[in-house]
C-alpha cells in the first residue's frame, strides 16, 4: 500500500494491520448474522437484512457500482461498461421482481398492489426531486449507496455527503405538506402490469433497456476499451480477481440485480435511505422542528421514514452491514486510502448531501429505493425517476468540473 505523497494524505496502515482489521470486521458481521439468525422471527429478519447488507456493500466496493460514476464515464470518458452494468441489474431485477410479485399476485387486479413494493405516486413534484437529487449528486461526486461504501474506503467527502443529507431530509420533512395539498395527494400511482401485465411490462422494461443499451455502445464506439490478457487460472490469481483487482462492471450489475430481487422475497424491496431519513425524522422531532403532522407521508410506498421507536431496524442493519463489508473489502483490496478533507470535499459533500436529500425525502427514496426498486417492480415512478435524476446530474457536471479545480 502507497503511504502518503501529499500535505492532506493520512498514512495508510500496513498490509498486516489491514489485513488483519478486515478478518476482524468479516468475523464480527458473521458473528452479528449468526448471532440474530437463532431468535425469535424478528431477529431472524434483522440478520438476513445485515447479511444482505454486506452482501451488497462488498458488491458495490469490488465493482465500483455507482450511478453517478457509471453515468459519468460514459458521458465524459465514452466508457459504456459501467451504464450496461446499470442497466443489466435493472434487467435482472426485473425478471426476478415479475416472477416473485406474479407467485404472490397471479392476476395484478386494477384495486390491488404489490406487498410492500416501492410503487410511488407520479407528478411534477417527483420529476422535480428527482432532477435535484441528480444535481445533488454530480454536486457531491456520488450517489448515497455510493458515499455509504466509499465511507469504507476512507473518502474524505462521504461523510459530508451523509450529513449533507441527514439535514436535506429535515429541509424536506418541512416541505412536504404544502408539496403534498398542492400536488402529490392527488397524484396518480401507476403500477405497469394493471395496465400491461405481467409479460407486457417485462417486454416494454427490456425493450426499454436494450435501447438504452444501444445508445450508450453508440456513445462509447470510439473510445477502445482495454484489452485483457487471458493467463492461466490459478488459486492465487483467482484470489487476486475476487478479492484485489476490480470486478468487470457487469458482474456487478448482474449481482446487484439478483440482490434486489433476493431482497424483495425474503424482507423487502431495497432501500439506502430509510434509516438516514428516520434519524433526520427523529432528532428533528425532538428539537420540534417538524410540524406535528405530515400528511399522508406514512401511507405512501418506499423509503419509509417514521420516527425511530427501536434502535435496530431492517434498514439500519442493512446499512451497516453495507459499509463494514466495504470497509473490510477495500482493506484487503489495498483500496482503503484516507485522506483530510480539503474545503471543497466539504463544500462539495454538505451541498450535494443537502441536495440529494431534499430529493429522496420528496420522491421517497433514492437511486436504490425509487428507480433500482421501484423500476424492478414495475412502477412508473422508477422510470420518471430515472429521466428526470439523468437530467439534473447533466446540468450538475460542469458545476461538479468548477469543484474538482477548486
Amino acid at each position: 500500500m502507497p503511504t502518503s505523497t501529499s500535505a492532506t494524505t493520512l498514512r495508510s496502515p500496513s498490509r498486516a494491520i489491514s489485513l488483519l482489521t478486515a478478518l476482524a470486521l468479516a468475523l464480527v458481521l458473521i458473528w452479528a448474522v449468526l448471532n440474530l439468525s437463532g431468535g425469535d422471527p424478528a431477529s431472524r429478519t434483522l440478520g438476513l437484512s445485515l447479511a444482505l447488507g454486506a452482501v451488497f456493500g462488498g458488491v458495490l466496493q469490488r465493482s465500483r457500482f455507482c450511478f453517478f460514476c457509471h453515468t459519468r464515464d460514459l458521458i465524459e470518458g465514452g466508457d459504456p461498461r459501467g451504464v450496461l452494468a446499470i442497466l443489466l441489474a435493472l434487467a435482472v431485477g426485473i425478471a426476478g421482481y415479475m416472477l416473485v410479485i406474479g407467485s404472490w399476485l397471479p392476476v395484478p387486479v386494477a384495486e390491488r398492489l404489490p406487498p410492500d413494493a416501492h410503487i410511488g405516486p407520479v407528478s411534477s413534484v417527483l420529476a422535480l426531486a428527482a432532477f435535484v437529487f441528480g444535481l445533488g449528486m454530480a454536486v457531491s461526486g456520488s450517489c448515497i449507496s455510493a458515499h455509504l461504501y466509499r465511507l469504507g474506503e476512507g473518502s474524505p467527502t462521504a461523510p459530508f455527503a451523509l450529513l449533507g443529507t441527514g439535514l436535506g431530509f429535515v429541509l424536506g420533512f418541512l416541505s412536504w405538506n404544502r408539496l403534498y395539498l398542492a400536488v402529490i395527494s392527488e397524484a396518480p400511482v401507476v403500477w405497469l402490469p394493471h395496465h400491461l401485465g405481467y409479460a407486457g411490462t417485462l417486454g416494454l422494461s427490456l425493450a426499454v433497456l436494450g435501447a438504452l443499451a444501444l445508445l450508450a455502445l453508440y456513445r462509447g464506439r470510439r473510445t477502445p476499451l482495454p484489452a485483457s490478457a487471458a493467463a492461466p487460472l490459478d488459486v492465487r490469481r483467482a484470489a487476486r480477481a475476487v478479492f484485489v483487482s476490480r470486478w468487470p462492471a457487469l458482474v456487478g450489475g448482474a449481482v446487484v440485480g439478483i440482490i434486489s430481487a433476493a431482497s424483495y422475497l425474503r424482507i423487502g424491496p431495497l432501500g439506502v435511505t430509510a434509516e438516514i431519513g428516520s434519524l433526520a425524522r427523529s432528532t428533528a422531532d425532538r428539537l420540534d422542528l417538524l410540524p406535528a403532522t405530515l400528511y399522508g407521508l406514512d401511507g405512501f410506498r418506499g423509503c419509509a421514514t417514521a420516527v425511530k421507536t427501536a434502535i435496530l431496524s431492517k434498514n439500519g442493519v442493512f446499512v451497516l452491514g453495507l459499509i463494514g463489508a466495504s470497509l473490510a473489502s477495500s482493506l484487503v483490496s489495498g483500496d482503503f486510502a484516507p485522506r483530510r478533507p480539503r474545503l471543497s470535499d466539504m463544500v462539495a459533500g454538505l451541498g450535494g448531501g443537502l441536495l440529494m436529500g431534499w430529493g429522496a425525502m420528496t420522491a421517497l427514496g433514492c437511486t436504490v429505493g425509487v428507480l433500482l426498486s421501484g423500476i424492478h417492480a414495475g412502477a412508473l415512478s422508477g422510470w420518471v425517476f430515472l429521466a428526470a435524476a439523468f437530467a439534473g446530474m447533466l446540468s450538475g457536471l460542469p458545476l461538479r468540473r468548477r469543484l474538482v479545480r477548486a
